[in-house]
C-alpha cells in the first residue's frame, strides 16, 4: 500500500509526474503570456497543446483560468481538450493496468 497513492490504486510517481508537468505547463503558458504582452516571440501553440498532452493540462487549465490565457480562442480550445480527453483516457488505461492492491 505504500507505493500507491490513496484511493486511487495508481503509484506515486503518477502523481509526481502529473504535479511537475502541471507546473512546468503553468510556466509556459506564464513565458507565453508575457510574450504577448511584450510583443516579443510566442510559444508555439503546438508546444502548450503538447506539454498538456504530457501530463501537463491541469497546470494548463489553472493557467487559463487564472492568467486568462488561451482561454477564448475556440480552435486552440477544441485542440487543448481533445488532447485532455487523450491524457485522461491514457492515465485510465494505465489505472486498469494496474494490478489492485
Amino acid at each position: 500500500m505504500g507505493d500507491a497513492a490513496p484511493g486511487w490504486g495508481l503509484p506515486y510517481w503518477v502523481a509526481a509526474t502529473y504535479l511537475v508537468a502541471s507546473a512546468l505547463c503553468f510556466i509556459a503558458y506564464a513565458v507565453d503570456k508575457s510574450a504577448a504582452k511584450a510583443k516579443r516571440r510566442r510559444t508555439p501553440e503546438r508546444t502548450l497543446l503538447l506539454l498538456g498532452l504530457a501530463c501537463g493540462w491541469p497546470g494548463a487549465v489553472l493557467a487559463q483560468q487564472w492568467l486568462r490565457h488561451k482561454s477564448s480562442k475556440a480552435s486552440f480550445r477544441w485542440k487543448f481538450w481533445g488532447t485532455v480527453a487523450l491524457n485522461v483516457a491514457a492515465l485510465a488505461a494505465v489505472g486498469y493496468a494496474v494490478p489492485a492492491r
